[in-house]
């Protein structure tokens, strides 16, 4: 990707400042509040007021009968519900950020009004030499096929234009991208990857999984300024969802170099758990072994992360029968059986955390198999990450917790995507689709997250998701299998205990008590009580980290940018 912005960078990149100017810190009593946290145990402890001190940490949790102490600063939380700060245990950090940047897609209901969005986007930045942007779902559209290189031309007919598709499994180009990167009817498909094509073996325009990379090797990449405006604007999205922290899957070094920069220079308040795109940039980053936790536990290279399918939207999702919209394709892996033991062992052998995206039955299967190869070798804590586990065979589920590795999944994608699973699946193949409560049943942990940007950071919709499995519209009424709903108390661990437990970092964040960090958020509703619906409504009215206000509501210095 490459951007021109100019003066507007400039003074978007000004807002940088404010972050700097926050008040230094001081012993603080946040008042009155109905105050919720897990304890160690997973249990609920409520609390009407908490002391943090100028360190930045919690010092004391208080019941309403408690002496309250003297305190330099009050906070008078008006009763409102406090809880700790939210982690999205996966997301895309870099990549969240420049969807603000770029053409959005995500809000298209059809392809005719997709054309006129990148018609007009453009023609309102005629000196971009490619036209970049994500977000686009041909099942959102009705399509019933991928878009096509000619639907592009028609808007865009002379400069390439390279659009990635929502999931981020498959790119849209037009034929002025394909011809930039050389792509024709001999390009052979690579190895964990698919050309659609056309007749004649032409290519069509759409670049599942692997094949992907022909074209992005020729976009040109942002400049530094704007991996810094982008991450600046990727904070303000999450503090106003009441996350504060996450864990970053799939690091590239200009990302990692990206939030160095934000420490180094006091910006950097998010705390990030990072995981790093592949080997040879874990080893890059971080060396012989794991970071150590920089800039006040703001900052840590965890492990790697590495891909072993695509996708169920893209039919890149490894099956281990056929599709049932396409009886000729089970998917694929990106990652022979023995690529992937050698990938896992190196990076466990210097003490590297290990998370691998599968998300069909045969990828976990393979993945779980992996695992038990390798745990016999690789011995200690490990905790090893499963990333979505969407589809899994319910011969597979126990395993999970006799393997002791994280569940790291999404619940909103089951919102977003149950009826395309459906027809991808076939109604006798779900038993094992999303399947959080059987998968907790089995011992295993579950780390909850959004995989932004293919979906919006809010964990409170993926709160509702997890305890309703309805869509906003409420339906399927009573939710879509619904043995798989999870209590309040479990949603709400998936993204705080729980997925600071599958970063590392439950001694640090993820709950409040005396010595960890004074993460949390203030908002309008009790996710203990709160219907599904209720919960999807939830206002966060105050985001704080190691102390210090990042958000609140109303402050135009303090809104997010984009989102």
């Amino acid at each position: 990707m490459t951007f021109r912005f100019g003066r507007t960078t400039a003074a978007a990149i000004a807002t940088l400042a404010m972050l700097a100017a926050a008040p230094l810190r001081a012993d603080t009593l946040v008042e009155n509040v109905n105050g919720i946290t897990l304890d160690e145990k997973g249990a609920v402890r409520t609390f009407s007021a908490m002391l943090f001190g100028t360190d930045g940490k919690v010092r004391a949790l208080y019941q309403r009968k408690d002496k309250r102490p003297k305190a330099q600063y009050q906070v008078d939380g008006k009763g409102r519900t406090l809880i700790p700060g939210l982690i999205d245990a996966h997301l895309h950090m870099m990549r969240l950020g420049f969807s603000t940047l770029t053409l959005d897609l995500s809000d298209t209901r059809t392809l005719a009004e997709a054309q006129a969005r990148i018609a007009a986007y453009a023609a309102a930045h005629p000196d971009r030499p490619w036209i970049v942007g994500r977000g686009w779902n041909q099942e959102t559209w009705g399509l019933g096929r991928f878009p096509t290189a000619a639907e592009l031309d028609a808007v865009v007919p002379g400069r390439p234009v390279w659009l990635v598709r929502a999931d981020e499994h498959a790119g849209w180009a037009n034929s002025a991208a394909l011809a930039a990167a050389g792509i024709n009817a001999a390009t052979k498909d690579p190895v964990g990857g698919r050309i659609e094509r056309g007749p004649g073996g032409r290519p069509a325009g759409v670049l599942v999984d692997g094949a992907s990379e022909l074209v992005e090797k020729f976009v040109p990449p942002p400049r530094p300024v704007d991996r810094d405006l982008a991450f600046d604007k990727a904070q303000r999205i999450l503090w106003a969802r009441g996350v504060t922290a996450a864990a970053d899957m799939g690091t590239s070094l200009d990302d990692w170099q990206t939030f160095r920069r934000a420490g180094d220079l006091g910006r950097l308040r998010t705390r990030i758990m990072s995981y790093a795109l592949g080997i040879d940039a874990m080893l890059s980053i971080a060396g012989p072994e794991p970071t150590p936790w920089l800039y006040d536990d703001r900052l840590r290279m965890n492990g790697v992360k590495l891909y072993l399918d695509g996708a169920l939207g893209s039919r890149g999702a490894w099956l281990k029968a056929p599709y049932a919209d396409s009886p000729g394709s089970r998917g694929y892996p990106l990652l022979n059986t023995t690529q992937l033991g050698n990938l896992m062992s190196r990076a466990a052998m210097d003490g590297f955390q290990i998370a691998v995206h599968a998300i069909g039955d045969q990828a976990n299967g393979t993945l779980l198999d992996a695992v038990d190869d390798l745990q016999e070798t690789y011995k200690g804590d490990r905790r090893w990450r499963v990333e979505h586990a969407q589809i899994v065979d319910p011969a597979d589920i126990a395993r999970f917790g006799r393997l002791r590795v994280i569940a790291s999944m999404q619940p909103i994608h089951q919102v977003s995507d149950r009826t395309m699973a459906e027809t991808r699946l076939g109604p006798a193949r779900l038993g094992g689709a999303y399947a959080w409560r059987s998968i907790a049943a089995g011992g295993a942990v579950l780390a909850f997250g959004s995989d932004a940007p293919v979906e919006a950071p809010d964990p409170f919709a993926g709160m509702a998701a997890a305890i309703g499995r309805e869509g906003p519209d409420g339906q399927p009424a009573g939710g879509w299998q619904p043995q798989e709903k999870i209590s309040r108390e479990a949603a709400l661990a998936g993204y705080t205990t729980g997925a600071a437990y599958a970063g590392f970092a439950e001694q640090r964040f993820g709950r409040l008590a005396p010595g960890l960090w004074a993460d949390f958020v203030i908002i309008d509703t009790d996710p203990l009580v709160a219907a599904p619906a209720a919960l999807r409504q939830t206002h966060v009215i105050e985001t704080w980290i190691g102390g210090q206000k990042v958000f609140e509501a109303g402050r135009e210095r303090d809104k997010p940018i984009g989102r």
